[in-house]
């Protein structure tokens, strides 16, 4: 069985997805007649169709805001955590900590 080759990575602007979708959703042509016109991979676009009806209240699942929102609080929590590391390893490091004593406490009442 013959391997085909794999086609580089390319990137596509939202207004591409979305003029392909309204193409397909439009045309009435399957999905893979338009992908074969247009020279688009598959898989991507029918992608770009699942979350375009997902985007419309169509189909359950993450909305294209919700997937940017929680990819956002992913960073944000993984910055979080190297902070804590660095502090913590600050903290065992420390002076007072070496001789067993406990380390300050502020309450803020």
């Amino acid at each position: 069985m013959e391997q085909r080759e794999r086609r580089a990575r390319r990137a596509f602007s939202e207004e591409v997805k979305a003029r392909t979708v309204e193409l397909i959703e439009s045309s009435g042509k399957a999905i893979g007649a338009v992908c074969r016109e247009l020279d688009l991979g598959e898989t991507a676009v029918r992608r770009w169709v699942k979350q375009a009806q997902i985007d419309q209240g169509t189909a359950p699942g993450l909305t294209s805001d919700e997937r940017a929102e929680l990819a956002r609080l992913g960073r944000e929590n993984k910055v979080s955590r190297e902070e804590r590391n660095i502090l913590n390893k600050a903290a065992a490091s420390s002076p007072r900590r070496r001789r067993g004593e406990p380390l300050p406490v502020h309450r803020r009442l």
